[in-house]
């Protein structure tokens, strides 16, 4: 009995339309009763024109985006507010190319790829993203179907997944406006191969050292079976502090000893692992997620003093510490990760501390190394 024309027309963002209602004359309706209203606010008439005793037309000028996904709904109304016809606005901007496409594979048992909108992101309108990829050399084209992370512009393939033969991946962004495709991504499933975070994380005292704890952990099980070099990395912050400190440089071992903390005090602490060169591949893996954090107190600095009866033991017990406090302090500044700490090392201090302390030369008499 009545229609809207254009019908659901897809508009740029900063253009004009103008819409006609047109009703049957078997309503016996005017068209100067007639009016507009936009997502249910009414719009002014000063915007209508009436074409016809059966038609009126309404201009729409200078569009903004649509303020929800599925268009921006213009219906025209009877005088009595019935409404009689009404039309969606899809009022946006083309996609741009999609930009910053990475992927990584746990345990290289899958691949997971996320993107970024191309310029600023937004188009106002509904906007498909759609993840292609094939092998390089040959294979046909397959579209990844799962996009139900929980996370934005990402796509997970589960299985299904060729080892040394590398990838063509790409994303193909398209709405009511236009489309854009993403520069293709090479790469080979080993040279981004990321991992679970190492098992069985334990911080434990180095006896009653006030500034020590003993990190060690375990080699993720995942790769057990794979031909590769890890890479660990720990890091550490204080109970009531939201700053971690960060320990580089581990290497393959699977422990380390932190220096120079607080005595008496609470430290979580995190392990993460890197793996390298996983079946041969000459370029280094992905950051696993860091471990669940792990809690341990250093002992308080007054606890040799009072597990003593004899001043003269405590006194000697106070020294020591003293000693041990300013020879880590002297080998964070010379050695490099937690595995430079060496007999050598500890010589070379001991020269150290002679020269600059010949005062305190009786604390290292009959120290035999």
């Amino acid at each position: 009995m009545a229609s809207i024309h254009p019908q659901d027309p897809a508009l740029l963002m900063g253009t004009s339309v103008m819409a006609t209602c047109t009703v049957s004359p078997e309503l016996d309706l005017h068209a100067s009763s007639l009016y507009w209203t936009l997502n249910g606010k009414r719009l002014p008439s000063s915007t209508y024109s009436v074409l016809s005793p059966t038609a009126l037309c309404v201009t729409l000028t200078d569009l903004a985006g649509s303020r929800q996904r599925s268009g921006d709904n213009l219906v025209c109304h009877s005088s009595s507010g019935h409404v009689l016809a009404g039309s969606c606005l899809y009022v946006g901007m083309p996609p741009e190319k999609p930009v910053n496409l990475t992927c990584w594979s746990r345990n290289t048992k899958d691949l997971t790829c996320q993107w970024a909108p191309g310029g600023q992101g937004e188009t106002f309108i509904k906007t498909r993203y759609t993840m292609k990829y094939k092998l390089r050399w040959y294979g046909q084209e397959k579209v990844c179907e799962d996009y139900g992370t929980g996370q934005p512009y990402t796509c997970y393939i589960p299985r299904d997944l060729a080892l040394f033969t590398p990838y063509e991946i790409w994303v193909e962004a398209s709405n009511r406006l236009g489309s854009a495709t993403s520069d293709v991504l090479n790469l080979d499933i080993l040279d981004v191969v990321t991992t679970d975070p190492p098992p069985d994380v334990q911080v434990s005292r180095v006896g009653d050292l006030e500034d020590q704890l003993t990190v060690r952990w375990g080699t993720p099980p995942a790769l057990k079976d794979f031909l590769f070099q890890a890479k660990y990395q720990i890091r550490y912050r204080l109970e009531d502090s939201s700053e971690w400190k960060v320990v580089d440089d581990m290497g393959n071992q699977t422990s380390c000893r932190l220096a120079g903390l607080r005595p008496g005090t609470v430290y979580f602490v995190q392990v993460r692992c890197n793996p390298v060169g996983i079946l041969g591949s000459r370029k280094a893996g992905i950051w696993s997620d860091w471990s669940h954090p792990t809690a341990a107190s250093t002992p308080h600095s007054e606890r040799l003093l009072a597990g003593s009866c004899d001043s003269k033991v405590g006194q000697q017990n106070s020294t020591l510490r003293r000693d041990l406090k300013q020879f880590f302090g002297w080998v964070r500044k010379r050695a490099y990760g937690c595995g430079g700490m060496s007999i050598k090392l500890y010589d070379q201090w001991r020269v150290w501390l002679q020269k600059s302390h010949k005062t305190r030369n009786q604390v290292l008499q009959g120290d035999k190394l």
